[in-house]
């Protein structure tokens, strides 16, 4: 059974990342640096791929999946993320949409080849229906790879969180402190083969460039989920 988000749990995470999405790119957060190079590593050649990318935020992934040759469609219900986003180097060339991600798509079925969501997953109200959608829209044979804080992270204490610069306030936008079987069993049910499961923790190396990082070396703290649509 999927573990149910509490009433109220996730009301603010729209109004959090609106605030985070001027220090995002810029706040020393090491999970979005742990996670690029897999989440790239995973995708492979991405040349002439349809992509969509689910929760860009800032375009992180959106502008290095285009960089590389695909056409990238890039969707976040933050206005503040996206105006971010909307401002990089060659971001004209992405199709930026805001859009509820605990809403249906409004894509039509297997419109792409290769979906990604990075660090979006525990914001999720309803797994079945946010890897149900992602199945729709990804073609036969296509792949989605998806990442997120690690379960085990929640058992340290820790969730999706900065700090306000302006404030000094610790803001929370809201997490579901989903299991790693509710992730893998609403993948399989939507209809994806799960080809591989990645978990991930910070070395000495790691943590010397991103401090935040120390207290959870060996500690697994970034899971990556890649897929194929069977």
């Amino acid at each position: 059974m999927t573990t149910n988000p509490q009433p109220g749990q996730l009301s603010s995470v729209r109004a959090g990342y609106n605030r985070w999405a001027a220090v995002y790119d810029h706040d020393a957060n090491p999970l979005p640096a742990l996670e690029e190079p897999y989440m790239k590593s995973a995708a492979g050649d991405v040349r002439g791929l349809a992509a969509l990318d689910l929760g860009c935020g800032t375009g992180r992934h959106a502008l290095w999946l285009t960089a590389a040759g695909a056409t990238v469609t890039a969707v976040d219900f933050s206005e503040g993320m996206l105006a971010h986003a909307r401002r990089k180097p060659e971001a004209e060339k992405v199709r930026f949409l805001i859009h509820d991600l605990n809403e249906p798509l409004p894509f039509s079925n297997e419109q792409f080849d290769l979906v990604i969501s990075g660090l979006v997953l525990e914001h999720a109200r309803n797994l079945e229906c946010f890897f149900g959608e992602a199945c729709r829209v990804t073609r036969q044979g296509g792949c989605a790879i998806m990442s997120t804080l690690h379960p085990a992270m929640f058992l340290r204490g820790s969730q999706a969180r900065f700090t306000d610069p302006g404030s000094g306030e610790v803001v929370q936008p809201g997490s579901v402190a989903y299991r790693l079987g509710d992730f893998v069993m609403a993948a399989v049910e939507a209809g994806f083969l799960m080809n591989g499961i990645g978990e991930h923790a910070p070395d000495a190396a790691f943590a010397s460039k991103y401090p935040r990082a120390e207290k959870y070396i060996g500690w697994p703290m970034l899971l990556v989920l890649q897929m194929r649509k069977q």
